[in-house]
């Protein structure tokens, strides 16, 4: 299994020079100004954490009425990120704009019952958007729900398109967190532990995970994994579910928002959206955001994986090669070139999943009180590929008792 057994150290200074000259490179005069955040409060401001009462639910482990907190990390630029100890779901994100102005980029809903009731419920198809959650025990697709491991068959909850989907019918999104406040050199964060008993929604071995959450005054705001697992083996692909628009989450359609991302290949997949096993290169397809393409511009094309998912909802293979920072290498990149808002996402990941947000079928309200269309908004979930447990060409996903998973990705944002 893929593991970085040291955290990369925070950041002291935006460095994406690299990137600037990539996007340059493709698109021109569109390469918007990459500079260097300047602190707004002087050299010796901190970035902050706050907490309130988010109100109380019944946690499923124990069945019984346990409070939610929020948690608030500000940065000295005014980013501003609130979190949740349920389902360790990221509500917002606050990020300014060109002009200063700041907007809301992740949707999200406004109560703590919005999230209980429509974010992932444990129903049986398409289990909910996963607004902001923390996605495990197994993120993306196990194709029928069913791997083997250790010569023993494990079944898991079937959820999509006869799959499971994003750890079942009650994933880590659902559950309550223990949260701790941590603070470093130029950083604030908070600390969330899981511990996902053996035959959690019939995984094998007792799983603790520990995500944690850190912002900088360079706005990055980090998030480290770490899982150890007792007793027996397991699989564990953990990921972050955001949906960005970076026009603002109440801003409507992002398809003429920019993305680039970095890698050469991708993974078909078969009409139920489990890969075929096969590395398919991107070049001469949609799937092509080697260069910076709006989301839009080739989403209505006749290809069959385009009808499949009724738009991107693919995992892309990470380049290894490219930029890097800090032992991250770059995943994607995009950027609204109204408000000048950007987003790089840096991974130790082998793969991302980049969603469309295709599924979002007016159902729901978001958290600033307007209705979620298709095309609202869009994930970069960094990952190991789907259905890995059964695809012995893919990257392994076994975590096995005395070893640890450490993994990090960095949302930096800039305008």
């Amino acid at each position: 299994m893929h593991t970085v057994l040291t955290r990369p150290r925070a950041r002291r200074a935006v460095r994406i020079a690299a990137v600037a000259a990539l996007a340059l490179a493709a698109v021109g005069a569109l390469g918007v100004s990459r500079a260097p955040v300047t602190l707004a409060a002087g050299s010796n401001c901190s970035p902050t954490v706050t907490k309130q009462p988010f109100g109380k639910t019944i946690e499923p482990y124990t069945g019984k009425l346990t409070q939610v907190y929020r948690y608030t990390l500000t940065n000295c630029n005014r980013m501003q990120v609130n979190l949740l100890t349920f389902g360790a779901i990221q509500q917002s994100i606050w990020v300014p704009g060109r002009n200063g102005k700041l907007a809301d980029v992740i949707l999200g809903f406004k109560t703590l019952q919005d999230y209980v009731t429509e974010d992932s419920p444990p129903v049986t198809a398409n289990g909910g958007p996963y607004f902001g959650e923390n996605i495990g025990r197994y993120g993306n697709r196990i194709a029928k729900g069913t791997f083997t491991l250790d010569g023993v068959t494990y079944h898991v909850p079937i959820n999509n398109n006869g799959n499971s989907l994003h750890g079942g019918l009650i994933g880590f999104g659902d559950h309550i967190y223990a949260a701790q406040e941590v603070h470093g050199s130029g950083t604030a964060g908070v600390a969330m532990t899981i511990v996902s008993p053996n035959g959690d929604q019939g995984y094998p071995g007792t799983l603790t995970e520990t995500v944690t959450f850190t912002l900088n005054n360079s706005n990055e705001l980090q998030m480290h994994y770490h899982a150890t697992v007792a007793g027996k083996a397991t699989v564990v692909n953990f990921t972050n579910h955001d949906y960005f628009n970076l026009a603002g989450e109440s801003s409507g359609s992002t398809y003429g928002q920019l993305v680039q991302i970095n890698a050469n290949r991708y993974t078909p997949t078969d009409k139920t959206q489990i890969p075929t096993g096969v590395l398919a290169p991107v070049k001469g397809t949609p799937f092509d955001f080697t260069s910076p393409h709006t989301i839009g511009s080739r989403i209505n094309e006749d290809n069959p994986q385009l009808l499949i998912a009724q738009g991107y909802d693919h995992n892309w293979v990470l380049n290894k090669s490219g930029p890097t920072m800090d032992g991250l290498r770059l995943a994607s990149h995009a950027w609204d070139p109204a408000s000048g808002r950007e987003l790089t996402v840096w991974t130790d990941q082998p793969g991302v999943q980049f969603y469309s947000g295709n599924f979002l079928s007016g159902t729901l309200v978001g958290i600033s009180g307007h209705i979620y269309r298709q095309s609202d908004g869009y994930t970069f979930e960094t990952q190991h590929f789907p259905n890995s447990p059964n695809q012995p060409n893919f990257p392994s996903t076994v975590l096995n008792p005395g070893q640890a998973f450490n993994s990090t990705t960095i949302y930096q944002f800039s305008s």
